[in-house]
Parts: structure tokens; sequence; C-alpha cells
């Protein structure tokens, strides 16, 4: 199977485990997932592929799925909901990072066959962990503002799609710009460090637009 057909169907895949999470647990499904995405997300974000002619991070999906959470949250419960969400992603984030910083600093036996592959894991480049770190809070935040701005002026079903849509790559677009931004200007010259950014945020656009119909799902369940 090719890498773009795969990235379809583990985009597919994320966003219907994402419901059936919402469907069997409810709102605290959604906490669950957003904690666990935001795992996720750091942990794929190691793995490169080349997908539509594009070099790409594999985590963009999964951490696309944390905005949709935010939404439905946003939608069904209320913007107080989707903040108290926010900060427990990143809560988890920022334990993530200390816990597993602790973990390292042990000493493998002789015998140990695990450490190269976790330091490849979680060993940080500073940079990238505060840029990780604070384009998560920021973006999320202005998800969570945005959506309930565009819910006051689209409020009927029919418009969904616009107040999901236009906060999601609104926000995302925000995502990318601080994180490349504060992991990446001034290690690469100017055009690479854009065709980085344009290429990430082009990816995260396409993941929220893909997510819209599983909002409208969310949205029809009581």
């Amino acid at each position: 199977m090719s890498n773009e057909l795969l990235w379809i169907l583990f985009a597919l895949i994320n966003f219907t485990l994402l419901l059936t999470m919402y469907r069997l647990f409810g709102k605290s499904g959604l906490f669950v997932w957003i904690g666990m995405s935001t795992v996720l997300a750091n942990i794929q974000v190691v793995k490169t592929i080349e997908i539509f002619g594009l070099n790409a991070t594999l985590g963009n999906i999964v951490y696309g799925t944390a905005f949709l959470a935010t939404d439905i949250l946003n939608e069904k419960y209320g913007k107080k909901e989707a903040r108290k969400a926010v900060w427990m992603g990143f809560s988890t984030l920022i334990l993530l990072t200390v816990i597993m910083q602790l973990a390292l600093r042990f000493q493998p036996s002789e015998n140990d066959i695990a450490q190269p592959a976790l330091e490849t894991l979680f060993g940080i480049v500073p940079s990238i962990a505060i840029g990780s770190l604070i384009a998560y809070i920021v973006s999320q935040y202005f998800d969570v503002w945005l959506y309930a701005r565009l819910k006051r002026v689209f409020t009927s079903d029919r418009t969904l799609w616009i107040r999901n849509n236009g906060s999601t790559m609104v926000s995302q677009l925000l995502d990318s710009a601080i994180f490349c931004a504060i992991a990446f200007y001034g290690l690469y010259p100017f055009d690479v460090w854009l065709e980085i950014f344009l290429t990430t945020y082009l990816i995260k656009f396409v993941v929220a637009a893909i997510d819209t119909p599983f909002l409208y799902i969310a949205k029809r369940w009581d």
C-alpha cells in the first residue's frame, strides 16, 4: 500500500477511534483522547515520511484529532469544558517531558537494548520542546476562542462546517507558525524554513478538512 493511501486510511481510523471513545465514554472519553493524542503526536513526530511528493512528519494526523475533540467539547458542552481539555493536554505534555527526561538519566545495564530507542523518541532539543509546548497551548486556546466566536455568528447546524473549519484551519496556521519560528528559524536558510512551514501547514489543513464529517456525526449524538 502506498504512503498516500495509508495516510488517508490512517486519518479515517484515527477520527473513527476518537468518535468511538466519545460514543463509549462521552465527555470523559474526549478528555482522555486529548491527553493521549498529545503524547502520541510527540512520539510520532520523530518519524518522517514522503507523501504526495512532500516530506512530512507522521504526528500531524493524531495532533489534528485533538482539535476535533476540543471542537466537539466546545459545540456540545461549552467553551469552559473545551478550555479545561486544553489545559489537560498541556499538562500531559509537560508531565511526559519531565518524567521521560528523568527516565533517560538512569544508566542502562550492559544488557539493555531500549536506551538508544528511548533517546531517539524522548531525547529533546530544547528549542523543539519549547516550540511544541508554546504552539500547543496558544493554538488550542485560540481554537476554543475562535470556535465560540464563530458559533455566535454561524449558529445553525448547516454552518457547523464553517465554525469547525474556520477555527481549526486558522488555529493550525498559528500552531505551525509558532512551532516553526521557535524550533527551526535560523537553523535553515529562509527559503528552506519557509518550505518546512508551508508543507507542515498544508498537511494540517487537509487533516482539518477531513475531520468535518466526524464533527457532524458527533453533533447528532446525545
